[in-house]
């Protein structure tokens, strides 16, 4: 993976954080101007690094004629990486992910949340995340607080890949309290709540952007 900054000055700690991962990553999406590149990278390394850490790495690089600067979130769905890079100028057109990578939206209304998550995902805070490769059961949870005013503050979103159909779908529960998030993302985890759950819309907005696509 090439970030086009071998010859600039930079913060050492990209090079400990990404340059030294950059082997590892896969781009599912990038966008280039003269001074500014915007990438959605999945980091292989995160299977054999730290357990539970988000592989998907949403990073923006700045450059001038000697140096360049950075910022970086690691975040455990693409559709959330696309969101975060386009509320830093990205245009959404322009972020569209690989279409020729991972398995497929299993429903529309996986296709619709990850619209309504690419273009409104700067409303919600991501309080709590985990994520399980083990191919037996794989899934990530994801706990969101709103950031105004909504009739339900809280969120979850269970993301679940099915190999055998090479599909994947992504829902969403409404929840009251915080303690109420953090509840269904454990009765997932502990296997208590697969498959199950009410969904309820993140947001009325008009649809945007384009459905996700991801490696795992």
């Amino acid at each position: 993976m090439d970030f086009y900054v071998d010859d600039l000055d930079g913060p050492p700690k990209f090079w400990t954080d990404i340059g030294l991962h950059a082997d590892m990553m896969t781009p599912l999406a990038h966008h280039h101007i003269p001074a500014t590149s915007y990438y959605v990278l999945f980091d292989r390394s995160t299977e054999h690094g730290h357990p539970n850490q988000p592989p998907y790495l949403a990073l923006q690089i700045r450059r001038s004629q000697e140096s360049f600067t950075y910022e970086a979130r690691r975040l455990p769905l693409p559709s959330m990486a696309q969101s975060w890079l386009i509320h830093r100028g990205c245009p959404a057109e322009a972020i569209s992910l690989r279409t020729d990578l991972g398995p497929e939206p299993g429903n529309q209304e996986t296709v619709a949340l990850e619209r309504r998550l690419v273009s409104d995902g700067d409303h919600f805070a991501m309080g709590y995340c985990f994520t399980r490769a083990d191919p037996s059961d794989p899934f990530t949870v994801v706990a969101l607080r709103a950031l105004d005013d909504r009739p339900v503050p809280y969120r979850v979103l269970v993301e679940e890949i099915d190999y055998k159909t090479w599909t994947y779908t992504l829902r969403e529960i409404g929840c009251e309290s915080v303690g109420d998030a953090l509840r269904r993302c454990e009765d997932r985890i502990l296997g208590r709540a697969k498959s199950s759950g009410r969904s309820s819309p993140v947001s009325a907005q008009p649809l945007t952007g384009q459905p996700s696509r991801r490696l795992r």
